[in-house]
């Protein structure tokens, strides 16, 4: 496949999204980009993808196009069930998602997921300088499904060593069991999305690690604009650029009004 030289950051972000889901798993699908590209999966490599939203539909084919909330009626359309939020959360209590798809503002070098509030905030919680939207059920999402993907945009002031506040719990202090004995099931962060690379976490420390770079992008540069020390793999590659028809296909199939992928 010809690959695209007219590509935006949020499209390189859907199209590495689509390829990390696997065909036939079960994934916690969030707002947004994570919409596009569970249903870029969908329609290429991962025919077989069970899409599960927080209102309550399972497994939706999604042939009648995006949805623009959880609660979509598209979300609903050929669904296998749909019985309402609280069975949905209670399948992922029960161990039945592999993934859950989910973003934020702010990062830290364990995973950990702030949406909840930024800035200088002298009153607390109360009286923060930006107020975001907050958890909706992507704290619930992290805490239970088996492996959680993060797309946060990359940028200094949002990958912090230490977080404003802990929406969505990651691999909380990166202890040894600290999901475990914090009453939480799952394997936790998988992988990190931003607009510069891709990122796993080293399986001793649990520290975010670099293991792709966008076009364009070096370790250096990624480094330079993290607020963290960020562990590299030994074996780092640039990841490949979109190709022209995965492009077409999330410009004029998927998301033809930009509803979540803005145009240039």
């Amino acid at each position: 496949m010809t690959a695209s030289t007219d590509y935006t950051a949020q499209e390189i972000i859907v199209v590495a999204g689509a390829k990390i889901l696997e065909n036939n798993k079960i994934v916690f699908v969030g707002t947004g980009l994570p919409m596009v590209a569970a249903l870029l999966a969908k329609r290429t490599h991962a025919p077989g993808l069970i899409p599960v939203f927080e209102a309550g539909a399972v497994g939706p084919p999604l042939e009648v196009g995006l949805p623009i909330s959880v609660g979509d009626s598209k979300t609903i359309t050929g669904a296998c069930y749909a019985k309402g939020l609280n069975a949905a959360f209670e399948m992922t209590q029960r161990g039945f998602a592999d993934f859950d798809f989910i973003g934020g503002a702010e990062v830290d070098m364990y995973g950990n997921l702030n949406s909840t509030m930024i800035g200088d905030f002298p009153g607390g919680y109360q009286t923060p300088k930006v107020r975001l939207p907050g958890s909706g059920g992507a704290s619930d999402m992290a805490a239970s499904c088996e492996r959680t993907i993060l797309i946060v945009p990359h940028d200094k002031r949002k990958f912090s060593e230490k977080l404003q506040y802990v929406t969505s719990p990651g691999h909380l202090d990166g202890s040894p069991n600290a999901r475990f004995k914090a009453g939480m099931q799952g394997k936790g962060p998988y992988r990190v999305i931003t607009t510069k690379g891709i990122f796993d976490f080293e399986e001793e420390s649990k520290r975010m690690r670099l293991i792709h770079t966008f076009p364009g992008e070096t370790v250096e540069s990624i480094q330079a604009n993290t607020g963290f020390e960020l562990l590299v793999a030994d074996n780092v590659s640039e990841f490949t650029a979109p190709t022209q028809e995965e492009v077409r296909m999330i410009r004029e199939d998927i998301d033809p009004n930009g509803a979540f992928v803005k145009r240039a």
